[in-house]
């Protein structure tokens, strides 16, 4: 197998750069952990069986890169102090925070694929196409693991 990686790197890099950058919301972290997916992909490439996309593929291992990274940053604690400017409206900003704790509460117990599912299709605004190359599934399994999160995830929260 002839793989320009050079081609690749310059094909590639910006897509799995913004979705990592979709999952971890740090424009540093989602540098360094790209540039550990290409240098992956570079010493795995054999392993490449074609199954779905090159991007798909690099994704995955970006993405398998980032929960490795959760994991060992899963006892630290994030000690910045959070000041809310004047002009903020105190009441909507907890009404709306509380709101998303539920919404994660939901999601945090759905089982997989459900939760990794929902995460990628709202946070890291990936099609459903790529989400079932992700998965070694089709569109149509992507469609509806995402919407049958939703709908666990609606009755969790009408639960509450």
């Amino acid at each position: 197998m002839d793989i320009d990686f050079e081609e690749i790197y310059s094909r590639y890099f910006k897509d799995v750069y913004l979705f990592v950058l979709t999952l971890s919301k740090s424009p540093a972290l989602a540098e360094d952990i790209t540039q550990d997916s290409f240098f992956r992909a570079l010493k795995e490439i054999r392993h490449f069986q074609g199954s779905c996309t090159m991007k798909s593929w690099l994704c995955q291992i970006a993405k398998n890169l980032y929960i490795s990274h959760l994991r060992r940053q899963k006892y630290t604690v994030d000690r910045e102090m959070f000041v809310l400017p004047s002009s903020v409206d105190i009441e909507q900003t907890f009404l709306k925070k509380e709101t998303t704790r539920s919404i994660y509460r939901a999601l945090h117990t759905l089982d997989e694929p459900y939760k990794e599912v929902f995460l990628l299709r709202t946070l890291g605004e990936l099609t459903y196409r790529e989400i079932g190359d992700i998965f070694c599934h089709s569109e149509t399994w992507a469609r509806v693991t995402y919407h049958t999160a939703r709908l666990k995830i609606r009755e969790l929260l009408a639960d509450e």
